[in-house]
């Protein structure tokens, strides 16, 4: 019996390989082409890269959060003083320490980890009251401001990026 089923399986093997054929196609002009055949599973994929056809959003710079400058050095701390408490910190690398001022849960401080890191690299804070900060964080011999009171730049004022 299993030598039934392979017999059967290598005709059929030997079925689907031998049915299809090459067919030449003449064309207006008198020379013989072969067709091409292509499957376009991703038809746009090469002209905007969107391989979800149309189905997700664009994000637009209306839309985003623009991150403010901060500077750190190694040799002092960077102290971000927030309007509210704060509830999670991210580093964009291990270049940044930071971690909460003892006694004050709205006070950030900031440190680079090695001298002269040459790379930008980023940090984002949210506080309790759902506010949202981000940073692009860089190196400086002698950091321009040590001390930096934030408040809500997304909601105050008319002139700023509303979601």
């Amino acid at each position: 019996m299993r030598k039934v089923i392979i017999m059967f399986a290598l005709a059929m093997g030997i079925a689907t390989a031998n049915a299809q054929e090459n067919v030449t196609v003449e064309t207006t002009n008198g020379s013989n082409e072969q067709p091409t055949l292509t499957k376009e599973v991703y038809p746009q994929k090469e002209a905007d890269g969107d391989l979800y056809h149309g189905l997700s959003r664009k994000l637009t710079f209306d839309r985003m959060i623009p991150p403010h400058g901060l500077e750190v050095t190694y040799d002092k701390t960077v102290h971000v003083i927030f309007p509210a408490e704060v509830r999670y910190v991210d580093l964009g690398s291990p270049d940044l320490i930071a971690g909460k001022a003892d006694g004050a849960e709205n006070v950030i401080r900031v440190k680079a980890t090695v001298r002269n890191f040459s790379n930008e690299t980023n940090m984002s804070v949210i506080t309790e009251d759902g506010s949202f900060y981000t940073f692009n964080v860089k190196y400086a011999a002698e950091p321009l401001l040590l001390n930096v009171e934030m408040c809500d730049f997304i909601h105050d004022g008319s002139t700023v990026n509303r979601p």
